[in-house]
């Protein structure tokens, strides 16, 4: 795409990424570049392509220099930032905190702190799903990975990264901006939001300490793991890695929920099958990760909101040597996107694409890609059973190959118990009159939240 000159398309990047990304992917094809102040981009639409980049050509891709950019300060050289050696080291010391035998210990603290979040809530109130799905995710992860009771702080810490992100997003993408010194509103939310990040995991890291090897929770682990060298992390790396699993940890989840609830409230009929299935499984108790398998409606209904609304909507990668795609050869240094948001809703790969249909899950084996299960591709993504998988990466909602999020077993079994306990006792109706879009920060947000009437089923 052309757009201005030496601009580009950067004012439409600035007023409407996800239409540019999605004129981008359906006027031009598998392979598209788009170029704005600070360079170009090549985007990929096409399942073959996104194989080559994500698995089968992974070595030749680092992270992309957005991502780079925009978490620098916040992440360091944590697990999602990091590249070579020390994301492998680093990669190693955490993935068993995520195998499914750890997982199930994780799940009575995922229904405890659901019911909690929900046991204030009153029929006819009206609650910000949104945020209340941020304060959730953000005390289960609290509590699970690193050992540690939520505080005060929790829910300011979904609205800190909000404006971390609207700040450093619009000056990445802008070419003109004040310097990040002056003292304007969205300069101070910034800041004053980095000074909160920063003071949570401080003290994340000081119990942490006081509780030395007692206990065994991820960061506990990684504090105390030593490398081949008998070396220790570094407190720099202990940071790092404290700030990435507490945002990363919890971000993505958080999202996943609250879209989930805004196109269950849309959609009745669905919403009435989920409903039905819950209390056939569950018979008015508690759910535990084995109910899970048994609710494929349940997981058919997270595999779709997750196809609608991503909530890692893009995958960057920057090629570190010259690169043959699709017929097309690419210097070093050359910028790739990967949308999930504009794969996942192209008709060429779903009929009705827009419209929010679990019953296209529903048959197989669960939808990931259709590539080798583990480390080099999409991991089943349970909880439940649900269809095969569409060919190829068309579906790919956390990520695939090497870099596929290690999380995703974590956040679809938080999601999982935390939908099924929550509607076995309510339903939601979007307040009348909102109006609810996405946000494409670094994340895909609801841009004014999600305010929804709680209603009491029993």
């Amino acid at each position: 795409m052309v757009g201005w000159p030496w601009l580009g398309v950067t004012f439409d990047l600035l007023r409407d990424p996800l239409g540019l990304l999605e004129r981008m992917g359906r006027e031009d094809g598998a392979i598209s570049e788009m170029r704005y102040w600070r360079g170009s981009r090549v985007l990929l639409n096409d399942p073959a392509l996104i194989e080559q980049v994500l698995v089968l050509q992974h070595q030749k891709f680092i992270k992309g220099v957005l991502l780079r950019l925009t978490a620098q300060r916040l992440l360091g050289q944590g697990l999602l930032t990091s590249e070579g050696e020390l994301w492998r080291r680093q990669r190693r010391l955490a993935q068993p905190a995520f195998q499914r035998a750890r997982l199930a210990a994780y799940a009575p603290a995922m229904v405890e702190l659901t019911r909690e979040q929900a046991a204030d809530w009153r029929h006819g109130e009206t609650h910000d799903m949104a945020a209340e799905m941020m304060n959730l995710s953000l005390r289960v992860a609290m509590r699970t990975l690193f050992g540690v009771e939520p505080k005060s702080e929790s829910r300011a810490v979904g609205q800190a990264l909000t404006a971390i992100m609207r700040r450093d997003l619009r000056r990445l993408r802008s070419p003109l901006r004040l310097p990040a010194a002056f003292p304007s509103p969205a300069n101070r939310r910034a800041e004053r939001g980095y000074a909160l990040l920063e003071s949570t995991v401080t003290r994340i890291i000081e119990e942490k300490r006081r509780d030395g090897a007692a206990s065994d929770d991820l960061l506990s682990r990684l504090v105390e793991a030593s490398g081949e060298d008998g070396a220790r992390m570094s407190p720099r790396q202990v940071r790092d890695e404290t700030m990435t699993l507490l945002l990363a940890g919890h971000e993505t989840t958080a999202l996943a929920l609250a879209w989930t609830w805004y196109l269950l409230a849309q959609n009745p009929l669905a919403e009435t099958r989920l409903h039905d299935e819950v209390d056939r499984t569950l018979a008015g108790r508690l759910p535990a990760p084995g109910d899970l398998d048994r609710m494929p409606y349940l997981a058919a209904v997270i595999q779709e909101a997750l196809r609608l609304y991503p909530p890692a909507y893009t995958i960057g990668r920057s090629s570190i040597e010259p690169i043959e795609l699709g017929g097309y050869h690419f210097p070093k240094d050359t910028v790739f996107l990967i949308s999930a948001w504009v794969t996942q809703r192209d008709p060429r790969y779903f009929a009705a694409p827009t419209a929010f249909r679990p019953e296209r899950w529903l048959g197989g084996a669960s939808p990931a890609c259709a590539a080798p299960q583990g480390e080099s591709g999409g991991a089943s993504p349970r909880p439940g059973a649900a269809a095969a998988a569409p060919e190829g990466f068309r579906y790919f909602p956390f990520g695939g190959g090497p870099r596929r999020c290690i999380g995703q077993p974590f956040a679809l079994m938080e999601v999982g118990l935390a939908v099924a306990t929550l509607a076995s006792r309510f339903r939601f109706r979007l307040v009348p009159g909102s109006v609810v879009s996405p946000e494409p920060l670094v994340t895909l947000r609801p841009k004014d939240g999600i305010p929804m009437i709680v209603e009491e089923r029993r």
